[in-house]
């Protein structure tokens, strides 16, 4: 560790396994292994009935674990196919940039609901609009909301910068939508990275703090918000909540959204981290030594926001550019909080 970066190892994660875990992550890393024939001769049905078992097994596991919030798991079967349907598109090697990018915020929309509104139980708000019509009278409608202000008003968006970003400008569009006050979101953006010449084993992940622009004050006592699409070892999530604690920072809650998370990154998150809930679209069983999840879908910070040039990386304000009008457009609020968090 330096003065502007800190590092934290695999080993620094794992610690916080208990002994279970290890045996319930070991199960499913045999059960993968087991799966591995059938995918080179590409018999579906066998396929198909050792992702049954290991979905099963999952589920299992998960029911045990109240702070993992797994959407396929928790909610009615009904909502199964809607799950199922986007994270296909999202796995799909032909599912190109744009497309991506809108089921990137079918996912989110999904998880938001899934935290806040599905089994509220909460009373009920009331939106009131003025419509286009205007004969005989100017034309009123009411809509009924569930009133969560209290569960959404203290809540600060903790991004892990470029594929995180476009996620979290939708988690706190949505936070402003069900709002009954129009509450925007502060940001707090972290530039971390892991270092790829490691392995799943000896993984290393570095905090970049001259790159990252957040206010610890303002995250104190807060719940923090953390969308990621995916989260495979939760070593960059444990790597800047622990650096907030170190800096005095305790937040109310802190809250991981992710379209898919490994089975070991979710249970990682839960137990290093105090009051903390990972809420995911899919849960994928296993990494390989490389720490990728699998199946999982790819580089998804490339897939929303296309590739870097390798001798001139974008900085925040031109990937936010890159976006272009139509994204600008609809998440204008959110835009202004990250350029005043970034330009002051």
């Amino acid at each position: 560790m330096t003065d502007d970066k800190i590092i934290l190892k695999a080993e620094d994660l794992d610690g916080s396994l208990l002994q279970q875990d290890s045996i319930d992550l070991k199960r499913l890393e045999d059960m993968y292994k087991d799966a591995l024939p059938y995918f080179r001769s590409g018999d579906k049905e066998r396929i198909i009935a050792q992702y049954d078992r290991m979905g099963h097994a999952m589920q299992e596991i998960c029911a045990a674990h109240p702070h993992i919030q797994v959407y396929s798991f928790v909610t009615e079967s009904g909502a199964h196919a809607e799950a199922s349907r986007v994270i296909s598109k999202l796995r799909d090697v032909d599912t190109d940039h744009q497309e991506f990018i809108y089921y990137s915020q079918r996912a989110y929309e999904m998880l938001f609901r899934l935290a806040y509104t599905d089994r509220s139980g909460d009373q009920k708000n009331h939106i009131v609009v003025k419509t286009p019509v205007a004969e005989p009278v100017q034309m009123y409608a009411v809509h009924k909301i569930p009133d969560i202000d209290h569960k959404i008003e203290h809540s600060v968006m903790c991004v892990m910068l470029r594929g995180a970003l476009l996620p979290s400008m939708i988690m706190s569009k949505e936070i402003e939508e069900y709002s009954s006050h129009g509450y925007i979101t502060p940001f707090a953006l972290f530039k971390i990275s892991r270092n790829d010449s490691k392995h799943e084993n000896d993984m290393e992940y570095i905090l970049d703090l001259k790159k990252s622009f957040f206010n610890l004050e303002q995250l104190d006592g807060r719940d923090l918000i953390f969308a990621d699409p995916m989260n495979a070892t939760g070593g960059s999530l444990v790597t800047v909540v622990k650096y907030l604690y170190s800096q005095g920072v305790r937040p109310r809650s802190v809250k991981c959204f992710n379209v898919i998370s490994a089975l070991k990154g979710s249970l990682r998150v839960t137990r290093a981290l105090e009051n903390c809930t990972c809420y995911t679209l899919w849960l994928d069983p296993v990494l390989n030594e490389a720490a990728y999840i699998l199946p999982g879908l790819g580089d998804a910070g490339d897939r929303l926001n296309g590739r870097d040039d390798k001798d001139r990386p974008r900085n925040i304000m031109q990937l936010v550019a890159d976006y272009g009008s139509n994204i600008a457009g609809l998440y204008r609020s959110q835009l202004f909080e990250i350029e005043r968090t970034v330009l002051g």
